[in-house]
């Protein structure tokens, strides 16, 4: 006989029936010809073939590519861009990229293919009008499909006399700490997606520079101030509810005298955790950690072929995702997460490691609650709060109640307290 495709309905032949092939085929269902395991209603990433039929399961199995972060400094009629280098997974491989170009945030935009380079300077703009510039990956299809888009992000070109330079080395992070070209002070102003209400630190050539407290969205701003013009390399990273620290975003960044350097599009990974060492093969393991509100986790486990599953986080951006070890081998595996919102897709996270065995071995429980335990009593309250209330505004405060390392205790302290907060 021939063969038909169907979604999300009934269709039969004289040797199987399967129902629902796209939304549901849970349990064991077997024919003379034929056994199917559960795999629609779980993972279910690529094709699966036998003697007798071949199940393409599709519905889960779909590429995808993380977004770029932007950099944008403002010259003399000009606006250099510079961005971070974008990944594909599934079957998306990045050959190039796209910048859109407007005077209208939002667009309609210009597209200018600029090749497969972190970097472009456009030229030709009219000082003292803002432009708004995204930046589009493409695939290597013979189509050079558009795979994504970064955040927007916009510059005002300004014949302030220091004139823009080429945004950004096409090289990896590791940038040096900038000479000075000009006696100008210079700014770098970073915004992007962490974790809620967490502490943000900001590096500037390996050295800590600024930290900030994300909102309860996730989102957060600042500004790095009193530059001298050069080359920086300025990484991000974040800590979770749990103390788990996020994987480090790099970005080497030029900057010029006289304006400001825009990052946008900084999106940290979700942080990830397992609750088992080891998993008796069949039984479950728990894997969680923190992401944005209201975004899409992506789940990889790495096995003989690849699983994927896509789960929401909650209101305070945590998600959690009970795995069936029953289609692992035995031995040992690895997982790890990204996440999606409002079209913008962060990188795949640290991967976490377990193995499936014959027992289960619990991961050993943390016996710290993080470093606003101030007076280390493995608890944070009334406490630790009077030993920062003592030292709130007081010269030269002691390293444990200087939360944020900024040389004082002051409202961001207390923030960062109140995030720890156990009572």
């Amino acid at each position: 006989m021939g063969f038909s495709v169907a979604s999300a309905e009934e269709f039969s032949s004289t040797n199987f029936t399967v129902q629902n092939p796209v939304m549901f085929s849970g349990g064991y269902a077997t024919s003379t010809s034929f056994g199917l395991q559960s795999i629609i209603g779980g993972f279910a990433p690529g094709t699966s073939t036998a003697a007798t039929f071949g199940d393409n399961a599709g519905f889960l199995f779909y590429p995808f590519v993380s977004t770029p972060a932007v950099g944008a400094t403002a010259g003399d009629a000009q606006v250099a861009l510079s961005w971070t280098t974008s990944e594909g997974f599934l079957g998306w491989t990045v050959s190039g990229y796209d910048i859109g170009q407007s005077t209208t945030s939002g667009g309609p935009y210009t597209y200018t293919n600029v090749g497969n380079v972190l970097s472009s300077t456009r030229m030709g703009l009219t000082n003292g009008t803002a432009y708004y510039f995204v930046v589009l990956p493409k695939d290597t299809s013979a189509d050079s499909n558009r795979i994504a888009t970064s955040t927007e992000i916009s510059a005002t070109p300004a014949s302030s006399g220091s004139g823009g330079t080429d945004g950004g080395s096409s090289g990896g992070a590791g940038g040096t700490s900038g000479s000075a070209s000009a006696s100008a002070s210079v700014s770098v102003s970073i915004a992007g997606r962490a974790y809620p209400l967490s502490r943000v630190t900001i590096l500037k050539d390996g050295q800590i520079a600024i930290t900030t407290i994300a909102g309860p969205d996730a989102m957060f701003s600042v500004s790095l101030t009193d530059l001298t013009a050069g080359s920086y390399s300025i990484a991000v990273y974040s800590e979770d509810a749990r103390g788990n620290r996020s994987t480090i975003f790099a970005f080497p960044v030029q900057v010029v005298g006289s304006v400001t350097t825009e990052i946008g599009g900084i999106f940290l990974a979700p942080t990830i955790s397992i609750d088992k060492s080891q998993v008796k093969q069949g039984d479950s393991i728990a894997i969680f950690g923190q992401s944005v509100p209201q975004s899409d986790v992506t789940i990889q486990v790495h096995s003989a072929q690849e699983l994927f599953a896509t789960i929401p986080t909650d209101a305070n951006g945590a998600y959690l995702y009970n795995l069936d070890t029953t289609p692992l081998a035995m031995g040992g595996h690895s997982t790890k997460s990204k996440a999606a919102i409002a079209g913008e897709i962060s990188p795949f996270g640290k991967a976490v490691s377990f193995t499936v065995g014959a027992e289960n071995i619990a991961i050993a429980q943390q016996t710290t609650v993080g470093k606003a335990d101030v007076s280390g009593d493995k608890k944070i309250n009334l406490v630790d709060f009077s030993i920062l209330a003592y030292w709130y505004k007081r010269p030269s405060p002691p390293s444990k109640a200087d939360l944020n390392v900024d040389g004082k205790v002051d409202l961001i302290d207390f923030s960062i307290m109140a995030f720890y907060w156990t009572g």
